[in-house]
């Protein structure tokens, strides 16, 4: 809850600069837009304000193209699930056993600011649905106490409006004392309320009596009013009305918000007025208007947030007379200039959902400059036997990418032990290990693995993720020359600000899998430009199977969070005859998210591809051990 909080108020933020463009743009496009579409273009907001309250991660814009553009291609065949994968191992190869080895952290506090945050704003939500239910209780009293319509006049003009409007549904007519103005209330059974003071006024008026001061309505100011109500109904403007309420108490906090939705009652006003102009001779349009400036003397506006009516300020009242005296029907040509308009502003507003989600606001995506071209999106979902995560495989030879699930390809989570292959780098390069001597004595601490507790060097460090001893090349180097190290190769988000040590680890370090695929193409060229003889000795260090076909090359990361392994790595390549493919597989769940259960489905994937040839292998899933 208290992340929520923060990603919540940053989100908000976002949602105050994109609320002031909406309205900057509906200005700027209203003589393009019909009344009706102006009204509908909160709906577009609605759904952005939604977002926040969504519990997965929103499908970036970029991503929906490419799929669009590769959606013709299909998954693999016969994918099946890892755990059948068995295969025979050659006499002349072997295989490495090497250790997914991992410790456990604490997940870190909640923060003080964001439990503040979220304790106001569900302190100012209960106060709104106090309010809010006061509200619907004082509707109900007035629904209890409205007696059937008893005119007999406005009875009959309220069929014939129904039959204009062909609505065959039957919605009750009361009369009320405890309103002023007509509304329509109801979401499933809908009845329209009409003051008692209308009818009376009506009533006089009909039979011709002057004596009472002030003018009366007549049967026309009648018809356009219950016109308006019906209109409400046909455009289901309670749902909206609904909807409205519940961001007015999701964002009561927010004065943007508050203003968007003002904006919004005043344009479904407006909307209403123009379909009831619609239906009236163009020489009514004047009185109409005439009875909004009439009524509006007579009535308040309602209390009622569960209903809709023709009552409004003064202020509302002038921008409604205003668009009944410019109003004209709208030509063909308006219409589709306005469809176009509101299909943009949807594709612009759908783009930028991601920004204000709070389930992910903390992790960062990759943004990544590649061809759709070069990219086949598949599905792998039955290799990853209900895990979320992504698969992806860079063809050297033909340039090409195959990606499983290109949000998590380039979603950025902790690294783990997946990183020690460039640490190892870094502190080859200043002198802290060597190709030759990668010796380092064991200080003689009880950790909690066996095989860390012993002397190492860079092949045993590696094959066993031995933590200590890549904490002491860090060590060594010192976070400046880490931080330029870091910067240099391009690793992630470069940020190693933890303060905590390891920083791969679950922790601010953190990198995608299609970035885990170019560094290892990078370190494989050495687009490093480090020192060859350093290069080699970190590729042998991970060099988990080699004969005379293939060359397989890989290393496991496992994040663990108080007990739970919930962040599964299996990163490498592999070298064959005529091409070399680099690979990143990563896996996530609440628990048993393992790299070694990364590995064997990576592994699984390379064979149902033909890059590992299943003669050559033999249950090579065994040899990562937990």
């Amino acid at each position: 809850m208290a992340e929520f909080g923060i990603r919540f108020f940053i989100a908000n933020i976002f949602i105050c600069v994109i609320i002031s463009i909406l309205l900057m743009a509906k200005r700027a496009f209203k003589k393009h837009l019909t009344s009706r579409m102006q009204f509908n273009l909160w709906f577009l907001l609605f759904g952005l304000l939604a977002v926040p309250f969504v519990p997965v991660q929103p499908t970036r814009f970029s991503h929906i193209f490419l799929w669009l553009d590769k959606f013709d291609h299909a998954a693999l065949p016969n994918t099946e699930p890892v755990a059948e994968t068995a295969v025979t191992v050659g006499a002349s190869a072997t295989v490495k056993q090497i250790s997914d080895f991992a410790l456990s952290i604490s997940s870190k506090t909640p923060s003080v600011i964001g439990l503040i945050l979220s304790g106001i704003w569900l302190s100012g939500i209960f106060a709104m649905l106090f309010f809010t239910a006061k509200s619907g209780i004082l509707l109900n009293t007035v629904k209890k106490t409205a007696l059937p319509l008893q005119s007999r006049e406005i009875r009959m003009l309220y069929n014939n409006c129904l039959r204009e409007l062909k609505i065959k549904r039957d919605i009750p007519v009361y009369s009320t004392a405890f309103l002023k103005s007509p509304v329509i209330a109801g979401l499933f059974r809908p009845c329209i309320y009409l003051p008692i003071h209308l009818i009376s006024d009506f009533q006089f008026d009909a039979k011709g009596n002057n004596g009472i001061p002030g003018a009366s309505f007549n049967a026309a100011d009648i018809r356009y009013m219950l016109l308006h109500e019906l209109e409400h109904y046909r455009h289901r403007d309670a749902a909206a009305g609904c909807l409205m309420n519940l961001i007015g108490i999701l964002y009561w906090f927010n004065p943007f918000v508050w203003y968007a939705l003002k904006e919004m009652r005043d344009d479904r006003e407006v909307a209403c007025d123009t379909s009831v102009l619609k239906l009236l001779d163009e020489q009514d349009y004047a009185d109409y208007g005439n009875t909004l400036l009439n009524f509006a003397q007579k009535v308040s506006l309602t209390p009622f947030p569960f209903s809709a009516g023709i009552s409004g300020t003064m202020k509302q009242m002038q921008k409604r007379i205003v668009n009944i005296s410019s109003y004209q029907i709208p030509s063909v040509w308006k219409q589709i200039r306005g469809n176009v308009i509101f299909a943009l502003f949807s594709i612009i507003l759908l783009g930028l959902t991601p920004m204000l989600s709070t389930y992910a606001a903390a992790q960062s995506y990759y943004k990544w400059n590649v061809s759709p071209d070069q990219i086949d999106l598949i599905d792998l979902s039955a290799c990853f036997n209900g895990y979320e995560g992504s698969f992806v495989l860079y063809d050297l030879k033909n340039d090409t990418w195959r990606i499983h699930d290109m949000d998590h390809a380039t979603l950025r989570t902790p690294p783990d032990s997946t990183y020690k292959i460039y640490d190892a780098l870094f502190g080859l390069e200043e002198g802290m290990i060597t190709p030759e001597d990668s010796f380092m004595a064991w200080n003689g601490t009880d950790y909690p693995f066996e095989a860390w507790n012993a002397d190492q060097d860079l092949s045993s460090a590696m094959r066993n993720s031995v933590n200590w001893y890549f904490e002491e090349i860090d060590a060594q180097l010192g976070s400046s020359v880490l931080e330029n190290y870091i910067r240099k190769i391009g690793y992630g988000n470069e940020n190693i600000d933890s303060g905590r040590s390891p920083y791969w680890m679950q922790s601010t370090l953190k990198i995608s899998p299609v970035e885990q695929t170019l560094l290892l193409a990078d370190l494989y060229h050495n687009d490093f430009g480090l020192t060859p003889a350093n290069i080699n000795a970190v590729k042998d260090s991970i060099c988990l199977f080699s004969s005379e076909t293939v060359s397989f090359y890989g290393k496991t990361g496992t994040g663990r969070i108080n007990g739970h392994d919930v962040n599964g790595w299996f990163i490498g390549y592999a070298e064959t005859a005529g091409n070399t493919y680099f690979f990143a597989a990563n896996i996530q769940s609440e628990r048993n998210a393992t790299g070694r259960k990364a590995a064997e489905i990576a592994l699984a994937i390379l064979c149902k591809m033909g890059i590992l040839p299943l003669e050559n292998f033999s249950e090579i899933g065994a040899h990562f051990t937990a």
